[in-house]
């Protein structure tokens, strides 16, 4: 393991459990020794990558994450540009609706609007959505580029649920019938008793960047909720992307596909 990806699982560990850690709960957790993990944290710390409470002495994510979470959102405003639009289909719809956007390692949840009601589906921001399981991930590969799409049928397809595809050809057929409709469905695939829908947000290029979705407990979707949550996400999405990208239409190789 290189010293860079070390480095980033000790802020992945920050990120994703307490919001601040003892340097002897951080070695324990990553694996590493006290002396590669305090080495690892103090050049994290030059960068204010991390900071060091100084009472406490436990170690939080730093201030510089920000700064560089605002320059790339200066420079390619996602976030910016979706989130409000996000917001205004949950207030719409009534339940949690999430915004996915893609980087290498898979669909990361960078927004997420929870549902008011009391029994609702919560949704973990900065969590990696699997391709092949959840709504969001079958309509990200309809509308990718043929090289991703081929990788994830590929395999490995584990099972979250016993409703997960974990057929290659079963998985297939879902995309393809995303491409059609201009959502996906999906069902419990992920975790029981979750009905959801989404669609992808095309980039400048005419393949997904992200996706919108909407998830809401299954006991609750009556006939007809499915169709209306597909049209809704299906326009949300395509307004982000037009507006990221000043696109007015589907691009000519997803219309007759």
């Amino acid at each position: 393991m290189s010293t860079v990806t070390k480095a980033i699982s000790l802020l992945e560990m920050l990120g994703r459990g307490e919001p601040e850690m003892a340097l002897a709960d951080l070695a324990r957790h990553a694996n590493f020794d006290k002396a590669t993990t305090r080495r690892l944290l103090l050049s994290l710390m030059e960068h204010e990558l991390v900071e060091q409470d100084e009472t406490t002495r436990l170690y939080r994510l730093g201030p510089g994450l920000g700064r560089l979470a605002l320059m790339r959102e200066a420079q390619f405003p996602f976030l910016r540009t979706a989130a409000p639009l996000v917001e205004a289909l949950a207030s719409e719809i009534g339940e949690t609706v999430h915004l996915s956007e893609y980087s290498k390692r898979g669909l990361i949840t960078v927004h997420v609007v929870e549902s008011a009601k009391a029994n609702r589906v919560s949704v973990a921001l900065g969590g990696y959505l699997p391709m092949h399981a959840t709504a969001s991930g079958i309509a990200f590969l309809a509308f990718t580029e043929d090289r991703i799409r081929e990788a994830i049928v590929a395999g490995p397809l584990p099972a979250f649920t016993r409703f997960t595809v974990s057929g290659a050809a079963a998985l297939a057929e879902e995309i393809a019938a995303a491409r059609v409709r201009g959502h996906s469905i999906g069902s419990q695939g992920f975790e029981e008793g979750v009905q959801s829908v989404a669609a992808p947000i095309l980039g400048a290029g005419g393949f997904a960047i992200g996706t919108v979705a909407i998830a809401a407990p299954q006991a609750r979707v009556v006939e007809g909720d499915i169709e209306r949550y597909g049209s809704s996400v299906a326009d949300t999405a395509r307004s982000i992307g037009e507006r990221l990208a000043g696109r007015r239409s589907l691009p000519e190789r997803w219309r007759a596909s």
